[in-house]
């Protein structure tokens, strides 16, 4: 069985004193977190829990969910935010992975799955098309289950985001992860105004229910520059929004700037909602994917 690893891999992170509080966790208990770490072993799947390093994955797996990668776990950028591995030519796409994907999804028992990718700015359509073929597989054996597609930006080509929209996922999740000015550091290729516009394009579209954006804090950002976020992301069409702190997940990788407190995640969230988002889900440990099931039934 793979081993999980539950400790940071930053030795500053082993510090605890140089954390707040809040950013602070206990260790869950349940055999079905290793059940889940089994299930994905078995069908050879990866997932963003694992190589991002986030920080709620041991709870998710202890609740037998998981966010899976696709496309490999090599990604053709190098965000300074993020700790998946980067290569210039990632392996082919496996061809058997959305059947292998859509099994999990059903031997889980979910009823609500969540999909992410890495950048593959190597193929022609970005892998719009394989994510599009994952939607398919799992309609096609868990009709019930509903799809939450978390995608790049494909380059910001539309017709290889027609592709996925033509799958129909619930929800279409592109994360903006900063503030403009903070982007040129933060994302490597990504832009903030084609972020803006791949959202605006797929809300337009009318093929998704709900359209969804995240925005990490902590980084050196000013409250009003994620307020005006916030609201670049309403004008865009975001129905949901999460903001969570951003947690350096190596020491190669950007280092936190500040320490952003509970108060101030629940201030972002009152914005939100305030100019008419319809859920904002603002905490520490809040991420794209975390308790998605529970937010997306929260919608009705």
């Amino acid at each position: 069985m793979k081993k999980l690893n539950i400790l940071p891999e930053n030795p500053e992170e082993e510090k605890q004193g140089r954390f707040p509080s809040w950013l602070h966790r206990r260790l869950p208990k349940g055999g079905e977190l290793f059940q889940t770490g089994a299930l994905l072993e078995k069908y050879r799947l990866n997932t963003v829990c694992e190589e991002a390093r986030c920080p709620n994955r041991l709870e998710c797996y202890g609740r037998k969910t998981a966010t899976f990668l696709a496309l490999g776990k090599a990604c053709t950028r190098s965000c300074g935010f993020c700790d998946i591995d980067f290569t210039k030519q990632p392996k082919a796409p496996e061809e058997d992975e959305p059947m292998r994907i859509a099994l999990a999804v059903r031997d889980l028992g979910l009823k609500h799955a969540v999909i992410t990718m890495v950048a593959r700015d190597d193929l022609p359509d970005g892998g719009a098309s394989h994510m599009a073929e994952i939607v398919r597989a799992i309609r096609e054996r868990v009709p019930a289950v509903t799809v939450e597609l978390l995608t790049s930006d494909f380059a910001g080509n539309f017709a290889a985001l027609d592709a996925v929209l033509e799958a129909h996922p619930e929800i279409f999740n592109h994360n903006i992860e900063t503030v403009r000015a903070l982007t040129p550091k933060v994302r490597h290729k990504a832009t903030y105004d084609r972020t803006l516009s791949v959202l605006s394009y797929v809300k337009g579209s009318g093929k998704v229910e709900f359209v969804k954006s995240g925005i990490m804090v902590g980084l050196g950002e000013t409250e009003e520059e994620v307020k005006e976020t916030i609201t670049d992301l309403k004008n865009a069409g975001c129905d949901i929004i999460t903001i969570g702190h951003y947690l350096q997940p190596s020491q190669y990788k950007l280092k936190v700037k500040a320490f952003v407190t509970p108060e101030t995640f629940k201030a972002y969230e009152d914005y939100g909602l305030s100019i008419g988002i319809k859920q904002v889900y603002s905490g520490p440990f809040v991420r794209s994917s975390y308790n998605a099931a529970e937010k997306y039934t929260n919608l009705f």
